[in-house]
């Protein structure tokens, strides 16, 4: 457990745990990304690698997840905070543990990598992260056609 406090008087409790699927869903939504189907995600969490879970009187109000194949792969996923608790350093807090955890557990060869949504790659590149473009990469995704 990591006690962080708050300026503002309040406090906050950083926990290394992975969400339920309730959880899960509802700080997505809460913090404008999308929402997740519950069979999907009730598949997803148990794969995690790594989770941390914010807390704030008790409630969770922001998360992170690490996922890959405990080795040469891992991706940065689901980090979010809840709106009404963002521009405090929180996000901050929630990506240094999971890069602590990373640089604690992961293979120095490891590829890690993550997505990033607008403004938030200035967060990322905080904690060495860069743009793949200006490394001949480029990010790519594909979504799956519904049923």
């Amino acid at each position: 457990m990591n006690e962080i406090p708050d300026p503002y008087g309040d406090s906050y409790e950083l926990r290394a745990e992975v969400p339920s699927v309730e959880t899960f869903r509802r700080l997505r939504t809460d913090a404008g990304l999308s929402d997740r189907a519950p069979e999907a995600v009730a598949l997803a969490l148990p794969n995690t690698w790594h989770g941390v879970v914010l807390h704030h009187e008790g409630e969770p109000i922001g998360m992170g997840r690490i996922v890959g194949d405990g080795g040469t792969a891992f991706q940065l996923v689901d980090i979010c905070v809840h709106p009404a608790h963002q521009g405090r350093g929180l996000g901050r807090r929630i990506m240094a543990a999971l890069t602590e955890e990373l640089e604690r557990r992961a293979p120095a060869t490891a590829y890690v990598s993550l997505i990033a949504d607008g403004p938030a790659r200035h967060l990322y590149e905080k904690f060495g992260f860069a743009d793949t473009a200006t490394h001949d990469s480029i990010g790519m995704y594909r979504s799956m056609p519904a049923r």
